[in-house]
């Protein structure tokens, strides 16, 4: 089995040839900077992130929705740009900017051809460094984030997954809502939120990675030049921030009850049944992944053909399952009309009880790791998706897996290894949240444990 590439801290340089020929090289600036890129042989394009590892459940009670908010402000301009020249930097070149604040980290990233991708190290890194934060600007995005969040409000999809987390975890910081409350960000205050950004974007805590056309000592140099001219001083030695800890962290995730239903007259209800998963350093995240692709996956898996083939009773059925550094999360999910809602709940726990009592087939699992072959070497053919596995395999593992290492450890997984993951995901209590109309009956159903 081909190992993965460890990322220690304080390795100042690491280098490796990775499937396909690739070059993934990666360097511990002495600031604190990581800079991790993969060379893509015979790219035009590339992919760049700039990743700080701070997300919603940082949040103190007076800075609810802050991250998210400061992800919106860091679009708004700096000394040397407006809001507007910032995007038309990207879209004059036919690239793409985006940004995306998550409950562990934010992300600032990019695509452009590989002639412009020393213009998107210079305006990512003025970003990162130099926004100003201005307090015009700040009410004016304030307004803009109050609708975001009521256009989400307004999708039942949205809304129940919020529940759901919410539900599963009570007064666990995973548990709270990405983008704060219209409260809360009517609350935000500027000053609060340009203290977060001077206390977190810094040196040690930043991650660049690159996929696709790159040079990796070009980029480097140009990275430092940037970051130096927004004022960072990156001759102060600095160690990279700690990774987070994997032990369950601000106490025990407690669920708050068995269902969180929130009426509204819709032609469809919403629906999510789930529990606890498994952390993002489980070992056993390919016999997770594998279970979920038979169970919920795809339009063959178990929950497609019984739900939606078999039965007509649901349009959207799958499985899911979101891991995090101290926890995560496991279930299904269907979007069905009101009168379908109670035997979909009896197809859904009958078919999870299925899978803990008899386990998958061999057919089964020879067939979800050919899909996970697939799928994953056509997934690798993006540039963003080679990007994102650097920073996340930086930021929370600390160890990256190229497709020959990560297929390797999928073709090892067993059939008790899955049906052991299996009984330890839908064995216990579960949770629902609904969204819709719900009968009596339905919501009895549901509060059963």
């Amino acid at each position: 089995m081909r190992d993965a590439i460890e990322l220690p801290l304080d390795l100042p340089e690491i280098e490796a040839r990775v499937s396909n020929g690739g070059l993934f090289r990666r360097s511990v600036l002495p600031s604190g900077v990581r800079l991790l890129t993969e060379e893509v042989v015979g790219a035009a394009s590339s992919s760049i992130g700039l990743w700080v590892p701070v997300g919603s459940r940082d949040e103190q009670p007076h800075e609810y929705g802050s991250t998210h908010f400061l992800e919106h402000l860091l679009f708004k301009g700096t000394p040397s740009r407006t809001a507007f020249e910032v995007s038309a930097a990207f879209e004059r070149v036919g690239g793409e900017v985006n940004a995306q604040t998550a409950k562990e980290h934010t992300l600032y990233h990019a695509k452009v051809r590989d002639a412009d991708l020393p213009m998107a190290v210079e305006v990512l890194s003025d970003m990162i460094t130099s926004s100003v934060i201005d307090a015009a600007e700040f009410e004016i995005e304030r307004g803009v984030i109050i609708e975001e969040l009521a256009m989400a409000d307004d999708d039942p999809n949205d809304v129940v997954w919020e529940r759901f987390y919410e539900t599963l975890l009570g007064t666990h910081p995973l548990a709270r809502p990405i983008g704060g409350t219209p409260a809360s960000i009517r609350a935000a205050d500027r000053d609060a939120v340009w203290s977060s950004y001077r206390q977190h974007y810094r040196p040690e805590e930043l991650v660049v990675t690159i996929a696709g056309a790159v040079n990796h000592d070009e980029v480097r140099a140009q990275l430092e030049r940037n970051l130096t001219a927004g004022g960072w001083d990156l001759d102060v030695p600095s160690a990279p921030v700690a990774r987070r800890e994997t032990a369950l962290q601000h106490g025990s995730a407690a669920p708050t009850g068995p269902l969180s239903a929130i009426d509204r007259p819709l032609e469809q209800l919403a629906l999510v049944i789930g529990g606890q998963g498994i952390t993002q350093l489980d070992p056993r995240r390919e016999a997770f992944g594998l279970m979920h692709r038979i169970f919920g996956g795809g339009m063959s898996s178990r929950l497609f053909q019984e739900i939606r083939e078999k039965r007509g009773l649901a349009y959207s059925v799958y499985s899911f399952g979101g891991s995090h550094s101290d926890l995560g999360v496991t279930g299904m999910y269907a979007g069905c009309a009101p009168d379908n809602v109670l035997e979909t709940v009896r197809v859904l726990r009958q078919e999870a009880e299925k899978l803990v009592q008899d386990g998958v087939t061999a057919t089964e699992l020879a067939d979800a790791k050919s899909a996970s072959a697939g799928g994953s070497a056509l997934a690798i053919e993006d540039a963003d998706t080679r990007m994102s596995r650097l920073g996340r395999a930086e930021i929370h593992t600390g160890r990256f897996y190229d497709l020959e290492a990560a297929l390797s450890r999928v073709e090892a997984v067993t059939l008790d290894e899955v049906q052991s993951v299996a009984a330890d995901m839908f064995s216990g209590e579960l949770v629902a949240s609904a969204v819709g109309k719900l009968s009596s009956e339905a919501r009895t159903e549901l509060e059963r444990r």
